[in-house]
């Protein structure tokens, strides 16, 4: 027996102007107004904008101001590039960069809501009829549930920061909604256009970050359909269609590639030893990577997830069980076997467990539904709280040791009161005590309203952090100030540099000091610009060219907010 009883009542769909409110209240924060941080969205920024302001070359090789990058691949920097280049003059590059990011993100979300509504339409995921009737309809059910499988996606903890920088993480894990969606569409009509369209998307996402994953996906679509009890030979045949056409789509950049050589070199060599690089046997590291930032990365979808298999457990061959826990178990795979975890790669689980999530909150207890909304109240609105009473200390000096912990996080940080930040803040908070009032007060019956406060709540956190604090965070990790600063020291006869600084630090310098960096080539410069540490130990390791007494100091700095990290530039003197 299924294990679903319901209305027609709780099947009430979000409206459509909310939902979209909700997408736009997500992504839109921390995208204007933040520069490149000192991490990933820098570097991958700096690929975006050397391909756009420079020659055919960059687009076929990836680089940093002349610094090769050919791991992970091209296509989410020809993306962003693509936005610099028609929407930069307008924007600005950083924004410009960023509106692909956003369309990558709409990407991501149609996909996680179209692969919900085909799978809750379905026959087999239909709940009891009622003895009166009263059930819902196949598509309005369907819709509830897309609704709901996408308020847990924005509602998870770990897409939070990743959705919000321009790395092909970000592209990597719209893919994969993009991929279930499609596996979703051929196990339900299996052909040969469904087997094109799902080689479409894994080319795609070979194109995004490497091999690896699409050939660990297309695993778990065999094992789907032979679970599913599909015709073997026809699901093999579908299988190397599809494998064909994403090995065709790879070759788009990859032929060209081999035969132009751009930079008299290849990226293939370098982009196949990085593949090879993202497998090894699974150890202790990466498993107690794998549960410990797990519990909190996945949440709120995985108590959802890990329900609706045991509530659906007396049911098999279910689509909408099926497919999600087999693309969960590989992404889970995938994470374990690579030898250096990180937050990363984890996202390629959050697509395929919200949609999981989505059948477990069918069947979720009303008062297991009220402790996770008592929880997200309390939890969520005592962190908004906390946020507000920090900034006002920053601003008034009161609370005195609130001031006094948060400033030193920024030493020489002056506090500026924005106005305009001020009135966003207050908006988003008072539209949190509004749907905080709305759940309490009316108690709605609506499937969805288990999941609404908590993605609400994250979204109004994340718009504090990034009006409140944003001229604090961008103090803290942009690298702009220390990039003017050498500008401002660079002789004017230099004609390039040579530096041994990290991908990101050369892509702030690049773009926000236009320091004239060697190419992908190299070559013998009379400028020397030096990374290293405080203490050189932790530092990294200079070239034995470099330590030599041929280079005159000019200048020494570091941003104010580390104390490790120190730059340091040179004059050739001989």
């Amino acid at each position: 027996m299924k294990p679903v009883r319901l209305p027609a009542a709780a099947t009430l769909a979000l409206p459509r102007w909310a939902l979209f409110a909700l997408g736009l209240l997500y992504i839109l924060p921390g995208l204007i107004g933040r520069e490149p941080w000192k991490n990933d969205d820098a570097a991958s920024f700096g690929i975006m904008w050397t391909m756009a302001h420079g020659t055919w070359q960059d687009w076929l090789w990836p680089n940093i101001a002349g610094l090769s990058m050919p791991d992970e691949g091209p296509l989410a920097f020809w993306l962003g590039a693509l936005g610099i280049k028609l929407t930069g003059p307008l924007l600005g590059d950083v924004l410009g960069a960023r509106v692909a990011t956003v369309l990558i993100f709409l990407a991501g979300v149609l996909s996680v809501w179209y692969a919900t509504f085909n799978l809750g339409r379905r026959p087999d995921a239909q709940p009891l009829r009622l003895a009166f009737g009263g059930q819902p309809e196949p598509k309005d059910f369907g819709r509830t549930l897309a609704d709901a499988a996408v308020l847990i996606y924005l509602g998870c903890l770990g897409l939070l920061v990743h959705s919000h920088e321009t790395t092909s993480e970000m592209l990597q894990v719209s893919m994969m909604a993009l991929v279930v969606y499609r596996a979703i569409r051929y196990v339900e009509l299996p052909s040969l256009r469904n087997a094109a369209l799902t080689g479409l998307s894994l080319g795609l996402l070979t194109l995004t970050r490497g091999w690896v994953t699409p050939v660990f996906l297309t695993l778990a679509l065999l094992l789907c359909a032979r679970f599913l009890a599909l015709p073997t030979a026809r699901t093999v045949r579908d299988l190397l269609l599809a494998l064909a056409i994403g090995a065709a789509i790879t070759a788009a950049w990859l032929v060209p590639v081999q035969l132009l050589q751009p930079y008299h070199q290849t990226p293939l060599n370098g982009w196949l030893a990085w593949n090879q690089t993202q497998m090894d046997w699974p150890g202790r590291l990466s498993l107690f990577f794998f549960f410990r930032v797990g519990i909190w990365f996945f949440w709120p979808a995985w108590p959802f997830a890990g329900w609706a298999v045991y509530a659906w457990r007396r049911q098999h061959h279910v689509l909408h069980i099926v497919v999600p826990l087999t693309f969960v178990i590989m992404g889970a795979l995938l994470a374990l076997f690579h030898p250096a975890p990180e937050k990363g790669q984890l996202l390629v689980l959050l697509p395929p467990l919200s949609i999981m999530a989505a059948f477990g909150l069918l069947t979720m207890k009303r008062g297991a539904i009220n402790a996770i909304d008592w929880f997200s109240v309390m939890a969520l609105t005592l962190l908004a709280g906390i946020l507000w009473v920090f900034w006002a200390a920053t601003l008034t000096g009161w609370p005195a040791q609130a001031a006094k912990n948060a400033l030193k996080l920024v030493p020489g940080f002056k506090p500026e009161l924005g106005v305009g930040a001020l009135l966003v803040a207050a908006a988003a908070t008072a539209g949190w005590i509004a749907l905080v009032h709305w759940r309490i007060s009316r108690q709605p019956a609506v499937l969805w309203r288990a999941v609404v406060l908590s993605s609400g709540g994250l979204i109004l956190i994340w718009i504090l952090l990034m009006t409140l604090f944003l001229p604090e965070l961008n103090y803290s990790a942009s690298y702009a100030s220390v990039a003017q600063q050498i500008a401002l020291k660079l002789p004017a006869d230099a004609s390039c540099i040579e530096t041994n600084v990290g991908p990101a630090q050369r892509a702030s310098f690049a773009y926000f000091g236009h320091l004239p960096f060697t190419g992908v080539e190299g070559g013998r410069c009379p400028v020397l610009l030096l990374q290293d540490s405080v203490h050189q130990r932790g530092g990294p390791v200079i070239a034995p060219e470099y330590r030599g007494k041929q280079w005159q100091l000019l200048w020494e700095g570091r941003r104010p907010s580390d104390r490790e990290e120190r730059f340091r530039l040179y004059r050739r003197t001989e």
